[in-house]
């Protein structure tokens, strides 16, 4: 869990929230020279997420990945695929399905 003045991420909100300033890690992806990729997460479109590793600015499609987030002391795994889509659509359609359960 990440945790800040007005904010919490935990694995069961990590959709909810934006993946800038997160650090992560590829676990698996298509292109085998990617897996293992590692660094902060400093942009996100709807089909790609920007990171800053240490050999540079790295740009992984999110649905040829499975990526490892980092949330504090906190590692959670999330599938590209589902993450695919502009950040501000996904935040929205979470809180959607979560308050449509309830």
């Amino acid at each position: 869990m990440l945790e800040g003045k007005n904010y919490c991420i935990s694995r069961e909100n990590i959709f909810a929230h934006e993946f800038l300033g997160l650090n992560a890690k590829v676990l698996q992806s298509n292109d085998k020279n990617k897996i293992g990729l590692e660094g902060k997460i400093v942009d996100e479109t709807k089909n790609l997420l920007v990171f800053e590793t240490k050999k540079g600015i790295k740009q992984l499609p999110k649905k040829e990945c499975i990526f490892e987030f980092e949330l504090g002391t906190e590692k959670t795994i999330v599938p590209g695929l589902r993450v695919t889509g502009r950040p501000e659509d996904r935040i929205k359609n979470f809180g959607r399905k979560k308050n449509a359960v309830q």
